[in-house]
């Protein structure tokens, strides 16, 4: 078992990584909340997960003394909306949820951050739990404290700040992740190499996704890292003062990317990976990387894929960056890298490098590439 501890106040969590974790679920969560009184446990997860792995948490919670219900929520980006989180919260009080009652996110990223955002506003706070169940929630979603939802102007424009008590990641739930969910996870990881783990990212270089999936002791490493980078950032820098503007590497244009397609066409991970790609194309215009950095961050992209093609056209995607909520004071802010393992934030990218960046990536023919 590893555990990763985040130090934020005024709770210290730990995230816990073991395979067959999810069956000691209602144990670990005891340890840091006591099931007093039967306590109340709300599930928040989709119908692909509670028909999976629903029952065995629900066994877990009740044999550690919690009361567990299990409330369903629509999958998809495109679901990440305040009516959702309204509609779940009517469920809650439907079912009888106090200020006593705790929250579980039991799915990915969109769950997570609809899950978090429901905990921090409901009857103005009530305690929170993270169990994801992808891979890009395992590296990065579920850790950190950030919740939100998107707006028609952009991705996570409304949100909150509320850390989770404990995070249970459990890889053996990956068995049931389809393929291009568990490749659009590794971008996560990925990124994590370029901006702080360098010996993450040659990892990367020489693996397959096939090998990382069928490697259960590999994979927890990779996860462990992943989460260890996040931790490190986010106990230094909670709000995202300063330093924790790092993880937006690959996300700028990889939220505009996003937006512009409706949340259909890319997985998130799929639009961070050619953010970054877009990202190390502007490094190379502005001189902050050598010509060899933005090749690797490329190869290793393109070795995971495949990737669906972008369409966007530059013009829009400069419009979105622009109303982004990392824009502040009309100035966009970019994560570039300067080698492998450690990145720089510049804000003073002409908008010609932008589109140009963009128009580049849309151009990139490559076998990895989904056919469209």
């Amino acid at each position: 078992m590893i555990r990763v501890r985040i130090k934020v106040e005024p709770h210290a969590y730990e995230a816990v990584i073991r395979h067959g974790l999810l069956g000691a679920a209602g144990e670990q969560i005891a340890e840091v909340l006591p099931a007093a009184k039967h306590r109340r446990a709300f599930v928040i997860t989709v119908a692909s997960v509670k028909r999976r792995w629903g029952a065995k948490l629900v066994k877990s919670l009740s044999a550690a003394g919690f009361r567990p219900a299990l409330i369903e929520m629509p999958e998809g980006e495109r679901h990440k909306r305040l009516a959702t989180i309204e509609t779940l919260a009517g469920k809650l009080i439907a079912a009888g949820a106090d200020r006593d009652s705790i929250v579980i996110a039991f799915g990915g990223g969109v769950a997570g951050d609809v899950t978090g955002m429901l905990a921090s506003i409901f009857m103005r706070g009530i305690e929170f739990v993270q169990i994801p169940t992808t891979l890009l929630a395992q590296v990065d979603a579920s850790i950190g404290g950030k919740t939100g939802v998107n707006l028609r102007g952009g991705k996570n424009l409304l949100g909150t700040f509320q850390q989770p008590r404990i995070v249970l990641i459990d890889p053996a739930v990956l068995a049931t992740l389809p393929e291009r969910e568990f490749r659009a996870g590794l971008f996560e990881s990925l990124k994590a190499g370029v901006i702080g783990k360098p010996q993450l990212f040659e990892k990367f270089e020489q693996l397959s996704p096939k090998q990382l999936r069928s490697d259960a002791e590999l994979l927890e490493w990779v996860i462990a890292e992943s989460v260890r980078l996040k931790a490190d950032i986010v106990a230094r820098d909670e709000r995202e003062d300063g330093l924790r503007r790092v993880l937006n590497f690959g996300h700028t244009i990889g939220h505009a990317l996003e937006a512009d397609t409706n949340y259909r066409h890319f997985l998130h991970g799929e639009a961070v990976a050619w953010g970054m790609v877009a990202a190390a194309k502007i490094a190379k215009q502005v001189g902050c990387a050598e010509k060899h950095v933005v090749a690797r961050i490329e190869q290793a992209v393109l070795r995971f894929g495949p990737l669906p093609v972008v369409k966007s056209d530059g013009k829009n995607i400069l419009k979105l960056i622009q109303g982004d909520k990392k824009t502040r004071n009309g100035v966009v802010h970019f994560v570039l890298p300067k080698k492998i393992g450690r990145v720089n934030i510049v804000n003073d990218v002409p908008a010609q490098v932008i589109l140009r960046a963009v128009r580049e990536i849309g151009q990139i023919k490559s076998n990895s590439c989904l056919p469209q």
